[in-house]
């Protein structure tokens, strides 16, 4: 099952050639990222594809002795269904591939507290760390966290949740050791909305000329939540469609919350409700729960899109139970973030911001990415 893993993520970098560089700040849609079949691939490309991994983890450590190397890492939520594919595939990625000793990988659960996590960060300053891996509970608080860091002399690499603009140009500005690596959540939020125009009534069910729906937000303070729910829409008028917004919701990644807030919304707004977008998958898995609590059919008359490509919700876009998601590639970022570490280490100049792009994932391709991420 190793080599399959191992293998997937190369097969899901050569996927990403095809799509184009994450949005820019113009909000143009990106277009749509192709996953080749995996049964297109023979026992020894895979092998091949996992002996080209293992060489660019090789070449990225070079020289340098990472076996006594310290690590600090705090996830903004053990219990965050995308953060703990995440964290497996970093922990594993410094481990196996590069050669950090796992006795010094130190990993807190934030447990979405930032007083808690900055009290991490704290000790793992005071531990003598090296280099922290950080997801941050706010991202707002990345000034002074960085401060923190860079007093200390310790480089930073924040994941998934990205600092606003500002802060990363004082990276650059003042030589901070600081970087993010993460998706350009612009991009995942046209996806959706593409996702949605793709669909025979352009999301138009009931036929009144405009797309009517609702969305289940997020974190609203954290960016990706913004720039998923502004996009997503942005790529519906774009495409020249009419939007009707009946509810916009937080729903804090979670998916009991994504549940009671589709099913209220569903009992005030009834057949109305053409499309459901959701910031992460998560929240769809909890608004599939209501949509289905109310006799409503996903694909017939009613639309269903979320992002990360959870195992759940990809198998569920096979079973047509779902329209869509996004898949935010926990491999190829965990990857990054562990390689911008080493580089961090060996004294390479590490640029403020590292994208990797996010893949669509419907019904054409969904039984490919699904041998992927299961």
């Amino acid at each position: 099952m190793r080599l399959g893993k191992k293998a997937a993520v190369m097969v899901i970098a050569s996927g990403m050639v095809l799509s184009l560089a994450a949005c820019t700040g113009s909000g143009a849609p990106a277009k749509e990222a192709a996953v080749p079949a995996t049964e297109a691939a023979t026992a020894t490309e895979a092998a091949s594809d996992v002996a080209e991994t293992t060489a660019k983890a090789a070449q990225v450590a070079g020289d340098v002795d990472l076996s006594d190397k310290k690590v600090g890492i705090s996830i903004y939520r053990f219990d965050d269904n995308f953060m703990t594919l995440y964290r497996t595939e970093l922990v594993r990625y410094l481990v196996e591939e590069l050669g950090f000793k796992k006795e010094n990988i130190m990993i807190q659960d934030g447990k979405g507290d930032q007083a808690e996590q900055t009290n991490q960060i704290q000790n793992f300053i005071a531990s003598g760390v090296d280099v922290m891996i950080l997801n941050l509970v706010q991202s707002s608080s990345a000034p002074q966290v960085t401060d923190m860091c860079n007093k200390a002399g310790i480089p930073v690499v924040y994941i998934n949740r990205e600092p606003d603009e500002a802060e990363e140009q004082r990276w650059a500005d003042e030589a901070i050791k600081a970087t993010y690596v993460g998706a350009d959540a612009r991009q995942s939020g046209t996806f959706q909305g593409e996702e949605i125009a793709a669909t025979e009534n352009r999301g138009d069910i009931n036929g009144d000329g405009k797309l009517s729906y609702i969305m289940v937000q997020g974190d609203p303070e954290n960016v990706d939540a913004q720039y998923r729910t502004e996009f997503s829409i942005k790529a519906l008028t774009g495409a020249g469609i009419e939007v009707e917004e009946l509810l916009l919701q937080r729903g804090d990644w979670d998916q009991a919350k994504g549940q009671q807030i589709v099913q209220d919304a569903l009992t005030q707004f009834g057949d109305k409700v053409e499309v459901v977008f959701c910031n992460n998958d998560a929240m769809a898995l909890g608004a599939l729960q209501a949509i289905e609590a109310a006799g409503r059919v996903v694909n017939k008359d009613i639309y269903l899109v979320g992002v990360d490509a959870l195992t759940e919700v990809v198998q569920n876009i096979v079973d047509g139970k779902m329209t869509g998601t996004v898949f935010n590639d926990h491999f190829n970022q965990a990857q990054k973030a562990a390689d911008v570490t080493v580089s961090f280490l060996k004294g390479v100049e590490v640029a403020p911001v590292n994208m990797v792009d996010y893949v669509k994932v419907t019904s054409e391709n969904a039984a490919e990415v699904l041998e992927l991420v299961k």
